[in-house]
């Protein structure tokens, strides 16, 4: 990689790629991290109209739960088909092309004349609004040097941390003022909008060649340099993810605390995120990337293993509980971002399908972890914390264990 003004070369093997003009990237990163951000508020904006949707549409409340998991499951196939098309396609004309289909579905689920229609639609939601998250990594790459990339990595992990903050918020007064379609037609105008824009502003995108027949799932899954960074990327956010899914259940029913000790959880995590995904760029281009994973992982780790001893000895205030929270969230900031990026170089230009793996990975360790602690969260700290404990620790295995990146 070399440095520049205006960004770096690109680097996939020993192919080069013009470096874009120094005005390019705000713009271009701006319309990924909106793209990137619709994507994540299709569940969290529709979310406080779950309750509503059998008395609107008829049938039951398991259903309308299904809206839920449906737009999960569409979106986990959507990464794995977005990261193959864009290994062998313009992935500027398929991020057009998804956000139109992404667009017309969010409004078609206004005219849904029950719930099981809804729920097909929700499939195709999350099955079309998976490309930015597939394709905003390896175009991030193009358009910056490695220090660069991996702070606008991070600003975009910041922006994205505050949708599931936000969203339902903005999603209950829409609720409220306007009733349950008005999510999905706000969600389907601003794709609309950021279609047009894209399609407008393609050639300020950066184009990273398509690998066709030269990369597969099947390469990066049997590569342990690319396992390193994914698995590891993929067991510290699913700890983390592991213990927020279960903390509303347990604290309230196993502490015997409220929902606002959630929220104060919540947004002191979300809080020290933030500041440690902006300066992580800054500290792994001073230490080392290296050295920041594996410090970010560590600490992520050590935090939910506090939480573990804590709960053992029958510690229950939720306020102990936030203060213990707050480096599980900081390690995971520092690591994350520098992280993502090294899966993405490990992947040896195969960009798209390596960020979708990694999101992948993601999500299938979130899902399992999720389903593993539920029989438990209601039985205090301990066991929920270990078993998201156990899952970040596994992170600190695969550094362990698996060949870096040559320097």
């Amino acid at each position: 990689m070399v440095d520049t003004p205006g960004g770096f070369i690109h680097k996939p093997a020993a192919m080069t790629q013009p470096v874009l003009p120094l005005q390019t990237p705000a713009l271009a990163f701006a319309l990924l991290i909106i793209g990137t951000t619709l994507g994540i508020a299709g569940t969290d904006l529709v979310l406080p109209a779950i309750p509503d949707l059998p008395g609107a549409l008829g049938s039951s409340q398991a259903m309308a739960q299904l809206v839920l998991a449906a737009f999960v499951a569409g979106g986990c196939i959507g990464l794995v088909l977005y990261g193959e098309l864009g290994a062998h396609f313009d992935q500027r004309n398929l991020l057009v092309l998804s956000f139109v289909a992404y667009a017309l579905i969010s409004l078609a689920c206004t005219l849904a004349p029950s719930l099981p229609v809804l729920v097909g639609l929700r499939f195709g939601q999350g099955l079309t609004g998976s490309a930015a998250a597939v394709f905003a990594p390896g175009m991030i790459r193009a358009m910056f040097s490695e220090a660069r990339a991996v702070r606008a990595i991070g600003l975009m992990a910041s922006v994205e941390s505050l949708v599931p903050a936000l969203a339902p918020v903005i999603g209950v007064w829409l609720l409220l003022a306007f009733g349950w379609k008005s999510s999905f037609n706000v969600t389907g105008g601003l794709s609309l909008v950021v279609a047009v824009l894209v399609g407008l502003l393609r050639h300020r995108l950066p184009a990273p060649d398509p690998t066709r027949g030269a990369g597969s799932y099947l390469r990066l899954a049997v590569s342990p340099v690319f396992l390193r960074y994914a698995l590891s990327q993929a067991f510290t956010l699913g700890g983390l993810l592991i213990f927020v899914f279960g903390a509303p259940a347990m604290i309230t029913r196993g502490l015997g605390g409220t929902l606002n000790d959630f929220i104060i959880m919540q947004v002191t995590g979300i809080t020290l995120f933030i500041i440690g995904s902006n300066v992580a760029g800054r500290l792994a281009d001073r230490f080392g990337a290296e050295r920041m994973i594996l410090f970010g992982t560590f600490l992520s780790a050590s935090g939910l293993l506090a939480l573990v001893t804590y709960g053992l000895i029958g510690g229950t205030d939720p306020l102990a509980l936030a203060i213990l929270f707050v480096p599980v969230n900081l390690g995971l900031g520092l690591r994350g971002p520098p992280g993502f990026f090294r899966a993405i170089l490990a992947s040896n230009g195969d960009d798209a399908r390596g960020a979708a793996l990694v999101l992948v990975a993601i999500l299938m360790t979130t899902a399992t972890g999720t389903a593993v602690a539920a029989p438990f969260v209601t039985l205090g700290i301990a066991p929920l914390a270990g078993i998201a404990a156990t899952v970040s620790c596994g992170s600190l295995l695969c550094l362990l264990a698996l060949p870096k990146l040559a320097d």
